[in-house]
């Protein structure tokens, strides 16, 4: 593959994340948001987690340990450290984590 390629593709992604981070700021600039927006703050972070989980959790066979053992027990542990730290970054961070340990060792 040619590296023009990658380069655009960096470039285009780049624009389109600064666009979307700076859109509100663009379009609400000093006023206070309406209240839909921060309403969509509150409850779309939690959404896109659960459909996300579901998504992750879907192919999960009960034949074998190595079928659903894994994903159980990083969701718990996830879920564990979510509950205990209340810290999203460090609770994906383990549950990936204690996920690829437990899929090479079950």
């Amino acid at each position: 593959m040619d590296n023009t390629y990658v380069v655009i593709a960096i470039v285009i992604i780049a624009l389109v994340t600064f666009l979307t981070r700076s859109l509100p700021f663009i379009a609400f600039g000093k006023r206070p948001l309406p209240s839909w927006v921060t309403y969509l703050g509150k409850v779309l972070p939690p959404a896109i987690m659960v459909v996300l989980v579901c998504y992750c959790l879907k192919g999960i066979t009960f034949s074998t340990l190595h079928g659903f053992l894994p994903e159980i027990i990083a969701c718990l542990i996830t879920a564990g450290v979510h509950v205990y730290k209340k810290n999203m970054y460090l609770s994906i961070i383990i549950g990936t984590i204690c996920y690829m340990v437990l899929i090479k060792l079950i």
